[in-house]
């Protein structure tokens, strides 16, 4: 069984923020362009699995590599 389990693929993502902008201004964005964010430096973010909330983590900054440290997982996923 945990065989099968291991050839499974999961998309994982990380919401960093939202922000909520009108379509033009989104048609009007070029390259190096700068969507300001709801969420402050060191406020948590989300991780999701395949579209759905899984956890809560931290950025972590190592060098010029970038990663996120899980601190909660959400209920229902423990």
């Amino acid at each position: 069984m945990l065989s099968n389990l291991a050839s499974v693929k999961v998309e994982i993502s990380v919401v960093l923020g939202r922000s909520v902008i009108a379509m033009h201004q989104l048609l009007r964005m070029g390259r190096g362009a700068v969507i300001e964010l709801n969420t402050c430096q060191d406020d948590p973010v989300l991780i999701m699995a395949n579209d759905r909330p899984v956890a809560k983590g931290e950025i972590l900054i190592h060098g010029d590599k970038i990663g996120v440290s899980v601190t909660e997982i959400l209920r229902g996923y423990q």
